[in-house]
């Protein structure tokens, strides 16, 4: 028998006990391979997808007695996702072991997340400070402490202001006993003080909207004031002395009154068109100037036009109070009782490409309505497509150059924008400026369908992380930080990233290049494809990343502008690349879009339904004038400044996009590429004369230009059609615009006896028809206008479930003349008289009809007008290049007239027929 050795059992155990543990380790790294597990170490870095001043935790386990298990095999990165990772800074990383946690911080990036907190809660204070005085304008918040004081000595030389009720406040007051008699008179006083501030603020709001409510002043003779006008001028300059804010005036503006159904329907003259008396209809008051059935006089039939007096009566005795009782209702509830409607039925909820159809370039545009409800009815408004570059003057060749100063331009306007430090737009009274806010950071997100009914929304946030612009070049796409420890970047330093950009090799991704025809198809596949391939994952975090976008920038490949031997021919081009680009290279959901040329030139493109064409106009001028006259360029045509060497490589987007995606977009592409090759652009400058001339003869240069719209259409068509001129209603509390009917009796009159070369009476005729449209003008701004109105009360009858022949007959109309003017706001940023060349060429639209044109004009200075014709190459009776020339001579005709005798009208001239293209 052996003996055993001592201690040999306890070895055993232990042995079995090593075993033991070593099968749980296995079994416990098999669990954490499969949930990620081991010893702990948290590193907080800055994220790269997600908001820059905002730390991710990444969590990993480590085993002390094991080599770490790799859980999943290494992913091939792209080379740019690599160097942004290796660029991004660590905060702070622990780990902890069994001997303690080993703590490491990097000041530079817990530096740079404390600037970026100070941004932001600077961003915020200043909110605060601004809602509180644009909350109790016109008074001022300092205007408190005077009432106080006021009151205070009032009662300390023993008199009552109050009446009465500083003691009953002082009864009531729920105040500890400890305090003294003095004590409560005093708390007493600052609350009623403060109510009476309140008050006084309330009275002083009202009497400053039944001011801005007074619209008489429009409509008189000038250099004739009436006393009334001149008392109501007098206090609008008291209430106007102080600098207010850029939405002080909001909360007085008045609200867009309802106009009467009969005024707005059965506004009918007694006079003759066409040797036909228009006939007064029943229950209705006889007025001088026409509204809607005067409009539609000219260009109808006498059958036709009885046929429509007959349905506009039945639709006064059957329906028109019942949907009137609906439309007052809710005008008493809403700010605007047209706006929310016309935004949603007009613009969100079509189906049809945005591209052409809504988008603009230059300043103004139009869409057509597209709804469930109304399949077939047409509405013209202004839908933003492009602005143009300065027509003689390109300040750099440089095109990273280019974008510096214009992002840094667009930037500067974003600061002053949202510090409210941007000064309202005025006229003689303020304009809302309600439709400011959703300039910034806003796309148009296409919805799903809720039955028939589709939803599209908006994404807008402006406390949103907006430190980042989108950039397209080449087919790929850039996220490119504008912000550097709290500091915006220089116009030099933006140049330096951007050249990163344009000198990157790399190739776009399988299905990037075409993406952006997603935006320009119509909407129902985009809306399915988004669902579907972008609603998680790293296509999710792309789409977010230039969708919060401040704005888009497109970094084009071509040269564009009025250059080479056909200049005239290569600026048709410009407005067509502006306006639709190659389809692909620009994303028509942002509410902004630069293009930057490769020779310099620069444009915009910008979604209409977020606000009109005057709002983007406004900053279009500010950038141009900011780059050309401010930041400049130094002698090699580079941006002026320093550069920081150690900014970070612009983030490249990545995409994953599977062939099914691939092919949706690919369809789109097809559908926007047969819409942009349909389109026919003709820009030309005027610069025979311009506004200088004709103020000179007492005549408003819009409605001259209308009227030698009406008689290019006349000697183009030999006929007349309804003429569609966009007018605003910002005079209104979130006015957006209505329709001025142009083509009046008065002006068909007058392009009649023009070409029967009655010469004795077209000086009169002339100034008769001006006169019109300078009425109906006013009218339009004023809430009186007739489409608006009509539209309001055919979605009023859609919800009832009721129909209206004479409403749908009415919004079935079409605008085959559609027009507008581009408006000048800040002239005085320009210096026209050292710098002639340095004017925008204004921008334009596509037309509304399939045969019909689109005409956009900008006054220019004294002695030029800008115009913009377009038109469909698949119709036979349009032709853009030839409109443009009977445009142009129609405007001499005109000048002929009001400086001469004798006019002498060219209808015979037989004008440039159709390039082909």
């Amino acid at each position: 028998m052996v003996e055993a050795r001592p201690g040999g059992k306890e070895r055993e155990r232990e042995r079995e006990r090593e075993r033991g543990e070593t099968q749980r380790e296995r079994g416990n790294t098999e669990k954490e391979r499969q949930r990620g597990g081991g010893d702990l170490t948290v590193n907080w870095t800055r994220g790269t997808e997600r908001k820059r001043t905002l730390a991710t935790v990444a969590v990993t386990w480590k085993r002390q007695l094991h080599p770490p298990v790799q859980l999943c095999p290494p992913v091939q990165r792209h080379p740019l996702t690599a160097m942004a990772e290796a660029h991004q800074a660590v905060a702070f990383q622990f780990t902890i072991t069994p001997e303690g946690i080993d703590l490491q911080l990097s000041h530079q990036a817990l530096c740079e997340v404390c600037l970026s907190g100070v941004r932001s809660w600077k961003k915020r204070f200043a909110r605060m400070k601004n809602n509180l005085i644009t909350g109790v304008y016109p008074a001022s918040p300092s205007s408190w402490l005077f009432v106080v004081i006021g009151i205070l000595a009032a009662t300390y030389t023993r008199s009552d202001p109050s009446m009465g009720l500083i003691s009953k406040i002082q009864q009531h007051l729920p105040v500890s006993q400890s305090f003294s008699p003095q004590c409560q008179v005093i708390m007493s006083a600052v609350l009623f003080s403060t109510i009476l501030w309140l008050f006084l603020i309330l009275a002083m709001r009202l009497c400053l909207r039944a001011l801005l409510s007074y619209h008489h002043w429009m409509f008189e003779q000038h250099g004739k004031m009436s006393l009334t006008t001149q008392v109501w001028a007098v206090l609008v300059r008291l209430f106007f002395s102080r600098q207010p804010l850029l939405y002080s005036y909001q909360a007085s503006l008045p609200h867009l009154p309802v106009p009467a159904v009969k005024d707005t329907v059965c506004r009918v003259s007694a006079c003759l068109v066409g040797g036909t008396a228009v006939k007064k209809l029943p229950g209705t008051d006889l007025c001088v100037f026409l509204q809607y059935l005067e409009s539609v006089r000219p260009v109808m039939s006498s059958d036709e036009f009885e046929q429509v007096c007959q349905l506009a009566e039945q639709f006064q005795v059957r329906l028109a109070s019942r949907l009137q009782w609906y439309l007052k209702l809710k005008a008493l509830w809403a700010a605007n009782y047209v706006s929310d409607w016309w935004e949603e039925y007009v613009y969100l909820r079509g189906r049809n490409p945005i591209m052409v159809n809504s988008n603009y370039y230059g300043m103004v545009s139009k869409t057509v309505l597209c709804t469930a409800w109304l399949p077939s009815i047409q509405v013209l408004t202004w839908s933003p497509l492009c602005v143009q570059d300065f027509l003689y003057v390109t300040p750099t060749s440089i095109q990273a150059a280019r974008a510096g100063n214009t992002i840094y331009a667009f930037l500067l306007y974003r600061r002053k924008l949202n510090r409210e430090e941007l000064k309202p737009v005025r006229t003689i009274v303020p304009l809302c400026a309600a439709q400011c806010e959703r300039m910034f950071n806003t796309t148009r997100v296409p919805g799903e369908k809720t039955g028939n009914t589709p939803r599209p929304i908006h994404t807008s946030d402006r406390h949103m992380p907006d430190d980042y612009v989108a950039i397209y070049h080449k087919g790929r796409y850039f996220r490119l930080w504008v912000y550097r420890a709290g500091r915006l970047l220089s116009p030099r330093e933006i140049e330096f990233q951007v050249q990163k950009i344009l000198d990157d090799p790399s190739v776009p991704s399988p299905g990037e290049e075409i993406l952006g025809a997603l935006t320009a198809g119509s909407r129902v596949p985009w809306a399915q494809a988004r669902k579907q391939f972008f609603s998680s994952g790293v296509n999710k975090r792309s789409l977010d990343c230039i969708e919060k976008a401040a704005f888009f920038v497109t970094l084009d490949e071509e040269e564009q502008g009025m250059m080479g031997d056909d200049p005239a021919g290569n600026l048709d081009c410009y407005a067509k690349s502006l306006l639709h680009g190659k389809c692909s290279d620009r994303w028509f959901d942002k509410s902004l879009s630069v293009v930057v040329y490769k020779n310099g030139k620069n444009g915009l493109n910008a979604e209409h339904s977020w606000a009109d064409a005057p709002i983007v106009a406004h900053l279009w001028e500010y950038t141009l004038a900011t780059d050309a006259f401010q930041l400049g360029y130094n002698e090699d045509g580079h941006c002026k400044g320093d550069v920081d060497h150690s900014l970070p490589q612009p983030q490249r987007l990545l995409w994953d996009i599977p062939l099914e995606c691939q092919e949706v977009a690919t369809q789109s592409l097809v559908e926007a590429q047969a819409l942009a090759s349909d389109i026919d652009c003709h820009v030309f400058p005027f610069r025979d004369f311009g506004k200088g001339l004709i103020k000179k003869h007492k005549i408003s240069p819009d409605a001259f230009i209308q009227l030698a719209l009406q008689l290019a259409y006349f000697r183009d068509r030999g006929t007349f059609c309804l003429t569609y001129e966009a007018s605003m209603t910002r005079l209104f509390r979130e006015g957006r615009t209505e329709t001025v009917r142009s083509c009046s009796a008065e002006s068909c009159e007058f392009v009649t006896a023009l070409e029967n070369r009655e010469t004795k009476r077209c000086r009169q005729l002339f100034r008769v028809a001006a006169e019109k449209h300078q009425l109906l003008y006013r009218l339009a701004m004023t809430g009186t206008g007739v489409d608006r109105h009509l539209f309001c009360l055919y979605v009023v009858s859609q919800y009832l479930g009721v129909e209206s022949p004479f409403l749908s007959k009415v919004l079935s109309e079409p605008w085959r003349l559609s027009t507008s003017q581009t408006p000048v706001q800040q002239l005085e940023l320009f210096d026209l008289v050292n710098h002639p060349d340095y004017i925008s060429l204004g921008g334009g639209f596509g037309p509304v009809a399939d045969d019909g044109y689109g005409v956009s004009y900008i006054i220019a200075g004294e002695n030029m007008v800008n115009f913009h014709v377009s038109s469909k190459l698949s119709c036979s009776q349009t032709d853009s290049h030839k409109f443009g020339a009977h445009i142009r001579q129609a405007m001499l005709d005109l000048r002929t007239l009001v400086t001469e005798e004798a006019p002498a009208p060219s209808a015979g001239r037989q004008p440039p027929r159709k390039k082909d293209l």
